[in-house]
């Protein structure tokens, strides 16, 4: 989809690249001084080679993405490249990574030492929240959270237009909060986390488990459901009230404008906004409902997030966002 709006921060001019570095795909965006993705680059991030091997293709990735740009007469002057997991971000440093296997990485100086530019790290889910209320959902919004649905879950919490993140930088593991009754092991080390019921990942696990036959995303488990599937059905509403139940917490806790949904369940559409909203209503009381809305974004979120990163770290000029 085309984010409008603009992103803004002081004076100045140059490229940056942006890079999500997702547990499936490698995602990166080349913006120019104007505010336009001038070139992008998708990569699988090959996980399953172990967390050593994930290193070097990222490495890889952006010193080709910014070799083409040097041939091209448009170098970059910075990178921004978000992970998943805890991240310190004053330290450069991945702290844990779960789906990537990496624990106390300096990913930031390994990258400098690779690409001789400037590297600036942060979360994937922070920054794609942050890039949501620049050109998305939350435009024009304060106080909102953005949540990932999709190999895992995650949150990220705006409090005045900023991304809170915790005293050791772990806030918003919504994922990883307890989804009553289930006690399935989690990747984490924990029991019953609400990813193991409510992710996408999950939901379509879960439907397999119980009616067997090939493999198939949440969205079908979705159609099925909406069809008259019974097994559907009950692993659909099962995942809605775990969702639900955990929003309500945050919303609880924290008195929110808007709730965005993102992530790969968010390609169900409307139908789970409607689903969400029914399910968060009935658990609410004497607080005052958020909105839902679906993220505009899609998986470029993290990535023009990451950009967004490098462009606040050379001061640049104030960009009007453009697609391709």
């Amino acid at each position: 989809m085309t984010p409008s709006g603009e992103l803004q921060s002081a004076a100045g001019t140059g490229v940056v690249i942006g890079l999500d570095v997702g547990g499936t795909v490698l995602k990166a965006v080349a913006v120019g001084p104007d505010g336009s993705v001038t070139q992008r680059v998708r990569q699988p991030t090959g996980a399953s080679c172990g967390p050593e091997a994930v290193v070097a293709r990222v490495a890889d990735l952006l010193a080709a993405f910014a070799g083409q740009l040097d041939a091209d007469g448009s170098p970059a002057r910075a990178v921004g490249v978000v992970v998943p997991g805890i991240i310190d971000e004053e330290a450069g440093v991945a702290r844990f990574a779960g789906n990537l296997g990496w624990r106390d990485l300096p990913l930031r100086d390994v990258l400098e030492g690779r690409l001789s530019l400037p590297v600036v790290l942060g979360h994937d889910v922070r920054q794609g929240a942050v890039a949501e209320g620049l050109m998305g959902a939350a435009r024009g919004v304060d106080d909102y959270a953005f949540i990932a649905i999709g190999t895992g879950i995650a949150a990220a919490v705006m409090l005045r237009g900023r991304p809170w993140r915790g005293v050791h930088g772990g806030a918003g593991e919504l994922g990883h909060t307890r989804a009553e009754p289930s006690d399935e092991p989690c990747a984490c080390g924990g029991r019953g986390c609400l990813e193991r019921v409510a992710s996408a990942s999950a939901i379509a696990r879960r439907y397999q488990q119980r009616a067997g036959g090939d493999a198939i995303d949440a969205s079908d488990v979705w159609l099925r459901q909406a069809a008259g599937d019974a097994i559907a059905t009950a692993v659909w509403t099962e995942a809605v009230d775990a969702l639900a139940a955990g929003f309500a917490v945050l919303q609880s806790t924290l008195d929110l404008e808007l709730f965005v949904v993102g992530g790969g369940l968010a390609e169900v559409g409307a139908p789970l906004v409607e689903d969400l909203d029914e399910a968060l209503s009935s658990r609410l009381t004497f607080q005052v409902r958020p909105r839902i809305a679906l993220a505009v974004l899609g998986d470029a979120a993290g990535s023009l997030g990451a950009a967004i990163l490098a462009r606040d770290a050379l001061a640049l000029a104030e960009w009007p966002v453009k697609t391709l």
